[in-house]
């Protein structure tokens, strides 16, 4: 028998060494995310989750109620909404000017921690304060039919068109001037003002003379420029610059 070269030998096992660590690896998994992240690579991302229906907030915003008078002064009441929840409540307007100043500085945070609890217009009233809790609770129901009403107006937005064009009313912020505030409301048809009067006014000696020529100027003005880009009423400047800043903030709230 013939002995075999030690050469040939040496090929052999070399051949059968490599021919073994291909068939090893040959059976190692294609992917192993585990092993992966043991060996400090990065395993693949796991496809995320959105939430359904998204994040979008319904019934959210800020809304103004009607100024209510009282016999110490008026009471108005803005709320912030969010989710269809009254999450802050301020009283933009209370009476203030000698004993009325402690009275509203003691019962309206009491009142707006109220309406938050509530959320509703049904508090109590603060003690020492009936006037004034009177006042805010016809401001504050004031402001929560308008949050409702501006709510269903945006559900329906997507419902088909009856032909019909929405009315509604809005009432701007209080415009402090140097004889007095001015507020204004105004009466939206569509896009257009229908409508505007001026709910308070200076009043009182010659303030009262300016107040009855001024305001039914501003008020055609108003409905005839639908904005509140209107020229000043002569002899009425400091009532027609009121009118105008309460005016646009009756107009930011029926959007634009």
């Amino acid at each position: 028998m013939r002995k075999s070269h030690p050469i040939r030998r040496v090929v052999l096992a070399g051949a059968a060494t490599v021919s073994g660590i291909v068939l090893l690896l040959s059976l190692k998994p294609a992917t192993d995310p585990a092993s992966a992240q043991a060996a400090g690579g990065a395993a693949p991302p796991a496809a995320a989750q959105s939430p359904q229906g998204g994040a979008q907030a319904a019934g959210s915003g800020t809304v103004t109620g009607d100024a209510a008078r009282t016999q110490y002064g008026a009471v108005q009441v803005r709320l912030t909404v969010s989710n269809g929840r009254i999450t802050q409540a301020e009283a933009v307007q209370a009476p203030k000017g000698g004993q009325s100043d402690q009275i509203t500085a003691n019962a309206v945070p009491k009142l707006n921690q109220a309406a938050i609890a509530a959320q509703s217009a049904d508090i109590d009233a603060v003690s020492g304060a009936t006037y004034t809790s009177a006042g805010y609770k016809e401001s504050l129901q004031s402001a929560i039919d308008k949050a409702k009403a501006g709510a269903g107006s945006s559900q329906n937005s997507g419902s088909q068109d009856s032909g019909a064009t929405q009315t509604r009313t809005v009432t701007g912020s209080v415009a402090q001037t140097q004889y007095g505030p001015v507020q204004v409301r105004i009466t939206v048809n569509g896009d257009k003002i229908t409508k505007a009067e001026a709910v308070q006014a200076p009043s009182g000696g010659q303030s009262t003379n300016i107040t009855a020529n001024a305001v039914p100027k501003l008020n055609q003005a108003a409905v005839t420029a639908g904005n509140a880009d209107i020229d000043a009423v002569s002899g009425a400047t400091y009532t027609s610059a009121g009118y105008k800043q309460s005016l646009q903030s009756a107009l930011d709230q029926a959007g634009g």
